[in-house]
């Protein structure tokens, strides 16, 4: 079979997108209602990672190109793992000012995934609320989207598709956060030319939010705490807390924000992919190449993107405007 070359088109991810989104909080919202667990998988595999793999598949667009599924060494696994680990209180403040701001209109709710109180529970978490997500949004996000909006340039695929991920969350809470998180997951794809690397990031980052909740659960034994500590990733102070709160998260942001750009600095590039080509000889492997390359989105395209977005602004009404 022979493949396309070309990779996906933006109108054809941004489809997509606007599909899986849909399905997300429709049918994901009510399986995750009848039971979290199972709906979560329900969610993550069936309603996010089939149909990506099954739209490269249809369109026959090369798999392992398209995601960048390339290995990764011990030093790049480290560094993942600490860029993210300093990066988690940033992602916190960004929450944490999304919540001052969502507090001026509603009162903040709590998140409804659950903590675990217990090892086995721990473990159960890990496998379906750090592992799963962050194995099957990642091919999403990172693997087709991101490569399609490579045609726009590196920062652009990187700040739009972080973006769409923020929205996809579908959770005005929880908005900054994964947009910054999506950001730093996408400089290290491009640094590393490897999914595997995001995938263990965005692993990694649940984890410790899954720690978290789980440390608060085994010290104090209130769930309603740890639930807020862990998914939150703090309780919301009250008024007269809250420039403070902010001043010094801000403050422990930009001194994690410098280790984090040192590590991603140490961070060893992907190296230069050789393969033989059908004489025999070795060539090096090119990247999708566009002819459209730099050039901006189009109406056309964003229309499917800016149908979740109102979808996004309807579910969340209530919240910013009563």
């Amino acid at each position: 079979m022979i493949k396309n070359r070309r990779g996906p088109s933006i109108l054809q991810v941004n489809i997509l997108y606007l599909v899986v989104g849909i399905a997300l909080i429709t049918l994901g919202a009510s399986a995750q209602s009848r039971n979290i667990y199972t709906g979560l998988l329900i969610t993550e595999y069936i309603i996010i990672l089939l149909p990506s793999l099954l739209f490269m598949m249809f369109n026959g667009y090369p798999i392992k190109q398209t995601l960048r599924l390339n290995g990764v060494n011990l030093k790049q696994i480290i560094l993942v793992i600490l860029i993210v680990l300093f990066s988690y209180p940033i992602a916190v403040f960004f929450n944490f000012i999304g919540l001052i701001i969502l507090d001026k209109f509603s009162q903040v709710m709590t998140n409804p995934v659950p903590i675990p109180s217990t090892a086995n529970e721990y473990f159960i978490g890990f496998m379906i609320i750090a592992l799963t997500p962050g194995l099957c949004e990642e091919v999403l996000f990172r693997g087709i989207i991101m490569s399609a909006y490579d045609r726009l340039g590196r920062k652009k695929a990187i700040i739009y598709s972080s973006i769409l991920f923020g929205i996809f969350h579908f959770n005005a809470q929880n908005l900054l956060g994964p947009i910054f998180l999506g950001i730093l997951f996408g400089v290290i794809a491009y640094r590393t030319d490897s999914l595997i690397a995001t995938i263990i990031g965005h692993t990694t980052n649940n984890t410790i939010a899954l720690t978290i909740g789980y440390a608060f659960t085994k010290l104090e034994g209130e769930m309603d705490a740890a639930m807020d500590a862990a998914m939150d990733g703090m309780i919301f102070p009250e008024t007269n807390e809250v420039l403070l709160a902010a001043v010094g998260l801000g403050i422990i942001g930009l001194v994690f924000g410098i280790i984090v750009y040192s590590l991603i600095k140490k961070l060893p590039p992907a190296p230069k992919i050789r393969t033989g080509d059908l004489d025999g000889s070795a060539i090096e492997e090119l990247p999708i190449q566009y002819e459209d390359m730099g050039k901006d989105m189009g109406i056309l395209n964003s229309i499917p993107v800016i149908i979740v977005m109102v979808i996004f602004v309807i579910l969340h009404y209530k919240l910013l405007f009563s």
